[in-house]
């Protein structure tokens, strides 16, 4: 019998931003939220989400989620990037500036997946914990 495959979701947040604990708390809920978003449909008032296998286990399942933290906006972007080159769903988050960042639009984070442990991994295992 084969081993039992797990998805989870990891949240990668700037730290160099220097936000409130509750706004990173905000921004990796819309980060979260938007990969599903992302991949669903509305139609006629309903909202469609086709579930790949490692979503479906992700939402079904353990719903693993990681936070981990990087000290740039390039790193950031590098993340975004490899999270897309690999076919891995990702969404990346840019406030609008309104509460902080002084009316600047800014990056502050992305979700990574949900997919495969092992694939989230490889995209954002080397980064530290938030």
């Amino acid at each position: 019998m084969s081993e039992p495959r797990y998805a989870k979701q990891v949240i990668v947040m700037r730290k160099d931003l220097g936000m409130r604990k509750g706004k990173m708390i905000a921004q990796g809920a819309h980060a979260s939220l938007a990969v599903l978003v992302n991949a669903g449909t509305i139609d006629d008032g309903r909202f469609t989400l086709p579930l790949d296998p490692p979503t479906q286990a992700w939402l079904g399942g353990r719903f693993t989620k990681v936070c981990v933290s990087v000290d740039s906006e390039a790193a950031l972007d590098e993340v975004v990037a490899r999270a897309r080159a690999a076919g891995v769903p990702v969404a990346l988050i840019t406030d609008s500036g309104k509460t902080e960042f002084h009316g600047v639009p800014t990056k502050t984070c992305c979700a990574v997946g949900p997919a495969w442990t092992e694939d989230v991994d490889a995209i954002t295992g080397e980064l530290p914990l938030l």
